[in-house]
């Protein structure tokens, strides 16, 4: 099986509502896209850690029994994510539909022409 060509990292701490829509935008902007999806999960005692395992059983779940903080919670998933890029998200953002692609696009033209110079 091949790297994915984007692995999106997402940490939450008590944001279920916010992590569901942040979720479900993601989904639709990988549409056409290889990629995976990291959620960290800092010890959230409001039900987020059942909600993705329920709603979003692709998503890859990290649980921490405690706090660990956001730059040692998305380490934790760098170091297992395989994706070409890597992307850091914040669970209360939501993402446009044609975000990634036009990422994607933009990196291969940055390629080509470093290639070529």
């Amino acid at each position: 099986m091949s790297s994915p060509q984007l692995s999106v990292i997402i940490v939450s701490y008590n944001v279920k509502y916010f992590l569901r829509q942040c979720l479900q935008s993601v989904e639709r902007a990988l549409e056409g896209l290889t990629g995976e999806v990291w959620v960290v999960d800092n010890a959230s005692v409001d039900g987020s850690v059942e909600m993705v395992k329920q709603e979003f059983p692709g998503v890859r779940l990290i649980v921490n029994d405690t706090n660990l903080g956001f730059a040692k919670a998305n380490n934790q998933a760098i170091r297992q994510a395989r994706g070409e890029y890597v992307l850091l998200l914040n669970p209360d953002t939501i993402v446009q539909e044609d975000t990634f692609h036009r990422c994607w696009l933009s990196s291969r033209s940055i390629r080509r022409l470093e290639l070529s110079a």
